[in-house]
């Protein structure tokens, strides 16, 4: 699909919808059960006791702070695969996710409290990782594709080993609380989390918007954007920093949630093409649909029980990573 401003808008508000939709589900259904009367009376600001309080403290935070989440996962999926020319890049296979967490977990320990300074360690984690990712897979000054997906790989997991030790040895509480919070678990979401999630997602979103036509030049390649005036490594370098934060953020409030960043780019490349121009936009909005969705799901599928998004995401992710890597990602790349 071309990228022209009337497409950009119907497929912008078609997702909206998709989106509205999405939250609207994920309002109706949950352990507890609410009739379309109350569900409308809630809407319309005339219901009353505990499934006001339901809808309105515990599933409208939830389900926001799952829209912003997936939002941010998804347009670092689509950033990351764009810079590093790889259908498999996406920030829980690279271990950015991973060392987002160990940044968070960090905190707790040394008993910083407050989320904005727990989230700053998560972004510096990110960021961390990402340049210890790209200094493992850089060889005589190129990227090797097997090389930056196993290095990623391998991070992650010792990362993984190293939060599981610090939490098996430690006395303190708290660390041992976020044990759930590690599979990927949105059931402390609150007000305050989607407040400080909002505006980095609005401010991150509109700087990769800004770059949606270098990244569609350095699809191309390096030396081949560098030719038509982009300069690379400046634009790389604003990239990954934006994206860390996304993702710092993103994991220091709602843990590890893997697959979303590979997922959605890829089904809506396959559905509206390669043009970040649209693709960028649409990764987001997309996202947070599915990780509503997602959420709905974890929290009703073994009701009266809840399982961690990170779980069901992780059951929808692990066959269709599989199947890329089948496919070399040549189908959809």
């Amino acid at each position: 699909m071309r990228a022209t401003p009337k497409n950009l808008l119907w497929v912008c508000l078609g997702l909206c919808a998709l989106m509205v939709a999405a939250l609207f589900i994920g309002l109706w259904l949950g352990t507890v059960s609410i009739t379309p009367g109350q569900f409308l009376a809630w809407l319309g600001g005339k219901l009353e006791g505990a499934p006001a309080i339901i809808l309105g403290q515990l599933r409208l935070p939830r389900l926001l702070l799952a829209g912003l989440v997936g939002a941010c996962l998804g347009l670092a999926g689509a950033v990351f695969q764009a810079m590093l020319r790889n259908p498999l890049a996406e920030p829980f296979i690279l271990g950015v996710s991973g060392g987002a967490a160990c940044g968070a977990v960090f905190a707790v320990l040394v008993g910083i409290a407050g989320l904005w300074l727990q989230s700053l360690l998560a972004f510096a984690g990110a960021l961390g990782t990402v340049a210890l990712v790209l200094a493992i897979a850089r060889r005589r000054g190129s990227l090797e594709t097997s090389t930056l997906i196993l290095s990623g790989v391998m991070i992650n997991a010792f990362f993984t080993a190293l939060i599981m030790f610090v939490i098996s040895t430690t006395s303190n509480q708290k660390l041992h609380a976020i044990l759930f919070w590690l599979y990927g678990d949105l059931a402390a979401a609150s007000l305050p989390k989607v407040y400080l999630l909002l505006p980095v997602t609005i401010l991150g979103g509109a700087v990769v918007m800004l770059y949606a036509k270098h990244l569609n030049l350095l699809t191309a390649g390096g030396m081949a954007a560098a030719a038509l005036g982009v300069a690379v490594e400046r634009v790389k370098l604003t990239m990954f920093l934006v994206v860390s934060l996304l993702v710092g953020v993103t994991v220091s409030l709602s843990g590890l949630i893997g697959f979303v960043g590979l997922m959605v780019p890829h089904l809506v490349r396959m559905t509206l093409g390669h043009d970040h121009r649209l693709l960028l936009p649409a990764s987001a909005l997309f996202g947070a649909s599915f990780l509503m969705l997602a959420d709905t799901a974890a929290r009703t599928v073994i009701s009266p029980s809840s399982l961690p998004v990170g779980v069901v995401t992780a059951f929808l992710g692990a066959p269709f990573f599989v199947l890329l890597m089948a496919r070399r990602g040549s189908r959809w790349w």
